[in-house]
């Protein structure tokens, strides 16, 4: 009998590619999603179950009791880190209380294991490179905040009721499917205005860095996380830092752009630099990154030229 796996936030960004894999390896696929950001048509897998749903909502513990899943893939939230600086009741609402509602869902209904992505926001301006899950915790953002908060409340969980988790703190995640209108990230709203043909606009010198981890990667290791990394909390990211001037140029080529980038004024609160190790999650998880930055560019580029 094939495993079942329920995944919030199903037809978004990250969880409709996750959805898409998990069909395709056979396990049985139940997706909880309010539609608010996410789009059912994201997901192309055509063998799942669907329940509009928001996490909020009480409805939500009679649907994982009804269904029985072996494991959550907990991907609903609220992701901007601006909206949740001018509206921090929004973020608390939807990432902690939202989160507490799938916790206590899952344990009443004896889940074997959530898998929970975090975030690098978490440790805010990085006191050495690359960062490792020991670098002290110093979140800049309600964003930061609420993604550290559900950390503990499943550690405490954990202890309380025995319930397994893996907790996945993502770098920059891209490609195909990303919205550049929410809080896409660089490489989705470059993305957007190249297939206007558009300018690209950099906040700063362009010497600020990032880790950019293309979305299948990350699939494979929640994937692999449930079954592995019990308890563990893991990086899924490149290992490899990346300025926005070397990411513009890489772009400019990829998408034969000749226009060079305009600069503007950096962005308060912007962190400088920021590359996550992710050593002990190929151990933990027997995962690597199989896309280099070029290709999953590549894949990502297909997708917004198609879709204009």
């Amino acid at each position: 009998m094939a495993e079942k796996v329920l995944i919030t936030g199903g037809c978004g960004f990250i969880g409709s590619h996750i959805a898409d894999k998990l069909v395709t390896n056979g396990y049985e696929v139940i997706i909880v999603d309010d539609l608010s950001s996410g789009k059912k048509s994201n997901v192309k897998a055509r063998n799942f179950t669907f329940f509009e749903c928001s996490i909020l909502d009480p409805q939500l513990e009679e649907i994982v009791l009804h269904e029985q899943p072996d494991y959550i893939i907990h991907q609903a939230a609220h992701v901007s880190v601006s909206n949740s600086i001018i509206n921090p009741l929004y973020d608390e609402e939807i990432n902690i209380r939202g989160s507490i509602n799938v916790i206590n869902s899952a344990i009443k209904a004896n889940v074997k294991k959530i898998i929970y992505p975090s975030s690098a926001a978490v440790y805010g301006d990085p006191l050495y490179l690359p960062i490792d899950t020991a670098h002290p915790i110093s979140p800049l953002s309600p964003y930061g905040v609420s993604k550290y908060a559900v950390e503990k409340y499943l550690e405490m969980n954990a202890n309380l009721y025995g319930l397994d988790y893996t907790i996945l703190r993502y770098s920059n995640v891209y490609g195909p499917r990303q919205d550049a209108m929410g809080e896409g990230g660089v490489i989705s709203i470059f993305m957007d205005k190249m297939a206007k043909r558009e300018k690209l606009t950099i906040f700063g010198d362009g010497k600020q860095t990032r880790d950019f981890i293309y979305v299948e990667d990350v699939v494979d290791a929640n994937i692999q996380a449930l079954h592995l990394g019990s308890k563990k909390i893991l990086h899924v990211s490149s290992g490899k830092e990346l300025s926005l001037n070397q990411l513009s140029n890489l772009m400019m080529e990829i998408g034969s752009l000749s226009d060079k980038p305009e600069y503007t004024n950096e962005r308060v609160g912007d962190i400088k630099k920021s590359v996550l190790s992710n050593e002990t999650t190929k151990i933990e998880l027997a995962w690597e990154p199989k896309f280099t930055f070029k290709d999953g560019l590549i894949e990502t580029y297909k997708f917004y030229s198609s879709n204009y």
